[in-house]
């Protein structure tokens, strides 16, 4: 498993996480044990980096991975990050973007993940004027200080809203959706991030299972499944469910990338690699919800790249098709 560099953490990870949303709720029942499962699965396969957050299950994905560190021996040892988010487990009002809060909002993680420092705390997708607020730095660096945590990052919504945090010195990651569905975050955002020595974490690479190519016109998702019921935004941001693409038209999309899959290779690994290869990815955090999914997940990260004609083809694809649905959104 290749590994990279989050050069502000003084930490390595392997370029292919886990993404813990699955975990915890929002894509159907997954249980405690087959999240164990999963977990060792990724982790036996090199994965190294796993990303969740409060909100997921309101704690239970947290609990989960903590659970699973302890049954390990591996809490407290670096050869495993753990990052998680906070912040959308109150109303999304920057003046709730406070010190105190913050203390409170990472105990709750410490107790969750059992651990007395977090290795990552990243900023759950805040209203955009917390990322121009001084106070939100000031009260993060006074996290680190207090030892509640080790290094801070961002989650965005918004190309802008990255390069604001990646302006500030003490920024260590910035999260992004980034996907062959949504490539944006190429033109300025990962430039950005190499020059400063900031670390990206890719996420919703495969465009909420679009990009995997197992779906079509007929596939029914759970009533408890953000893709049946934030289709337009209901729940969250529409930009996090099928990366804010028409169904119809990820479809189509997905139809003309499938050829340009290698021989050997799933449309998902195709998609992992593809958003491997871009140039300023630290590592890219795929969810799965059992064993086979993460080992499937993890095997991208000793793949070939893929050759230029294929990445051009890509970026005709997005021009063609996905472009005027979501550049200037996000």
């Amino acid at each position: 498993m290749e590994k990279r560099s989050f050069q502000r953490m003084g930490r390595d990870a392997s370029v292919i996480g886990l993404g813990a949303w699955q975990l915890g709720a929002d894509w159907g029942d997954v249980t405690e044990e087959d999240a164990h499962a999963t977990l060792a699965a990724a982790v036996d396969e090199g994965v190294t980096f796993i990303d969740t957050a409060d909100v997921y299950g309101d704690g239970r994905s947290e609990q989960i991975i903590g659970t699973f560190l302890e049954d390990q021996g591996r809490k407290g040892r670096t050869d495993i990050t753990v990052a998680t988010k906070m912040g959308r487990r109150m109303a999304q009002e920057p003046a709730n973007y406070s010190l105190d809060n913050f203390r409170a909002w990472t105990d709750r993680s410490r107790t969750n993940l059992g651990v007395d420092t977090l290795d990552l705390v990243q900023l759950h997708c805040p209203p955009t004027p917390v990322f121009d607020m001084d106070a939100t730095y000031d009260a993060l660096d006074t996290l680190v200080q207090e030892k509640r945590i080790a290094a801070y990052g961002v989650s965005v919504e918004k190309a802008d809203e990255a390069l604001a945090a990646i302006a500030r010195p003490g920024t260590a990651s910035v999260q992004i959706i980034l996907n062959a569905l949504r490539l944006k975050p190429l033109e300025q955002v990962l430039p950005a991030a190499r020059e400063a020595g900031v670390g990206v974490i890719a996420r919703v690479p495969l465009a909420s299972g679009l990009l995997s190519g197992r779906y079509d016109e007929q596939t029914k998702f759970a009533d408890d499944d953000h893709r049946n019921y934030n289709r337009h935004g209901e729940a969250f941001d529409v930009g996090e469910t099928f990366s804010g693409v028409d169904y119809q038209t990820g479809l189509d999309a997905v139809r003309r990338l499938r050829p340009l899959v290698r021989e050997g290779e799933t449309m998902a690994q195709f998609a992992l690699r593809w958003v491997v290869d871009q140039p300023g990815v630290t590592v890219v955090i795929p969810g799965a919800r059992n064993p086979e999914q993460a080992r499937a997940n993890a095997a991208v990260g000793s793949r070939p790249p893929l050759n230029p004609e294929v990445l051009n083809a890509v970026r005709r694809t997005y021009d063609e098709l996905v472009r005027p649905q979501v550049h200037d959104r996000w």
